[in-house]
């Protein structure tokens, strides 16, 4: 099959898409609360993190404040998410994965690699490997590999 020039990057959001409703079918098969995207990115950033607000949330997810804020009350409701005191700010919150979050991040990781390994069936380990480390390589140029998990919505 011949590349088409631009073809590239629709190929790796429809891949991408592929994915995730994988890993979201999974995750409503084990009955688990409905976790979306966002949630997903919620998670990740606060992997990362231990200084991140609801507003710092919403700028990260390119969402309104009360989008955010709407969020974080289903993760917290759901037991993924809590909010601790800001350590320099009295009136503002840090939000924290709980243990509940971060054993979901862990299981989540495992569906990924799971996901991954099917990827892998279909095309072969090596070119799986060969893929990301051609992906990686792109992110380091182009981003200086400070490429950030966000959402393109």
């Amino acid at each position: 099959m011949t590349r088409r020039r631009g073809e590239i990057p629709l190929l790796l959001a429809m891949t991408y898409r592929a994915m995730t409703e994988a890993l979201h079918d999974r995750i409503a098969a084990e009955g688990r609360e409905p976790l979306r995207p966002a949630h997903g990115y919620t998670f990740r950033l606060l992997l990362d993190r231990a200084d991140v607000t609801s507003v710092d949330l919403a700028d990260h997810l390119g969402v309104t404040k009360q989008a955010a804020s709407k969020i974080v009350a289903e993760l917290e409701g759901w037991g993924y998410v809590e909010r601790r005191p800001h350590p320099t700010d009295g009136r503002a919150r840090v939000l924290a994965l709980t243990d509940k979050g971060h054993a979901y991040v862990r299981h989540a990781d495992e569906m990924w690699a799971e996901i991954e390994d099917r990827w892998a069936a279909v095309i072969g380990a090596r070119r799986l490997d060969d893929i990301h480390h051609d992906l990686r390589a792109y992110v380091e140029e182009v981003a200086g590999g400070r490429a950030v998990l966000r959402p393109v919505w």
